[in-house]
């Protein structure tokens, strides 16, 4: 059995980690809000700029541009997600887990695919297993804005024109609410599916020719779907970790009660064992 030490000591450390955990809770509280207000005011620019190159793609039937066509797939690319910091329950494995067995049951070979990795987390993770990383960023703020990631995106957008890969996918964690996060797989490249929901296309007139801003267009479109997906990551890393910190919260609160009941115990069998050697100790005097 632990001495009396031995649990005070316990439980005195679980209670400072038990501090450390609420205050994290409360960080990530406090950085949720924030990044959830920047996600969703981001999705009105995105239906637009969505609807405007429906629009001209769709109601211009010689608009052709590559970044439109499909073609014959002899490697993919793979944009993945994550955190550049743990504690934050499954946020992290639930995506990486998911990526590794699409890679698993469709590629047979590392020649067959690209990894471009957003967040260290996922880098250290391919990059242990030696897989094909070509790309990755790290030490991203945790409320980003487009020129954080600007580089990276338009070197995604820019590799599948070159031919380095053929189709691109994008894996992230869909925030849906504060207790829900769900792992999303979205194909960025190339634009074959950019009709917008309403099936309602709106009628513009655009100068100079079609091909030409479609030129400009298509790859910032594609670079939005990179970094509203990066928005969406941030505020459900935030949810993720504020739930894991929350549960650790109350498991330290729930372990220290248990360790305060078997200190109490401890203390009140010590005492009734002094109490019986002093009797024992009187009644051999008498």
């Amino acid at each position: 059995m632990a001495s009396l030490r031995d649990i005070k000591t316990r439980i005195t450390s679980t209670k400072k980690t038990s501090q450390i955990t609420k205050a994290m809770e409360m960080v990530s509280a406090s950085k949720l809000s924030r990044a959830e207000t920047n996600a969703k005011s981001f999705v009105p620019y995105m239906e637009k700029i969505q609807e405007v190159v429906a629009s001209i793609a769709l109601g211009s039937k010689d608009v052709t541009h590559p970044m439109l066509v499909s073609r014959p797939v002899k490697k993919t690319g793979y944009l993945v997600i994550t955190s550049d910091r743990g504690l934050a329950g499954a946020y992290n494995s639930s995506i990486l887990r998911l990526v590794s067995n699409t890679i698993k049951e469709r590629h047979s070979s590392p020649d067959e695919y690209v990894i471009i990795a957003v967040g260290r987390m996922g880098r250290d993770y391919f990059l242990h297993r030696g897989m094909n990383v070509a790309l990755d960023i790290v030490g991203l703020p945790d409320q980003p804005v487009f020129s954080d990631i600007k580089d990276i995106a338009n070197k995604a957008v820019s590799l599948f024109s070159e031919g380095m890969y053929d189709e691109l996918y994008m894996y992230y964690n869909h925030f849906v609410s504060a207790i829900q996060q769900d792992v999303t797989e979205k194909k960025v490249l190339p634009l074959t599916d950019i009709a917008p929901s309403s099936n309602k296309l709106t009628a513009y007139e655009f100068e100079p020719a079609a091909e030409e801003i479609m030129e400009v267009l298509l790859p910032q479109y594609a670079e939005s779907l990179i970094y509203g997906a990066l928005l969406d990551g941030k505020a459900s890393e935030h949810a993720a970790r504020m739930s894991a910190m929350k549960t650790a919260t109350d498991n330290a609160k729930e372990l220290i009660d248990t360790l305060t009941l078997q200190y109490n115990r401890a203390r009140q069998a010590a005492i009734t064992q002094e109490i019986t050697e002093i009797v024992g100790g009187v009644a051999a005097l008498e």
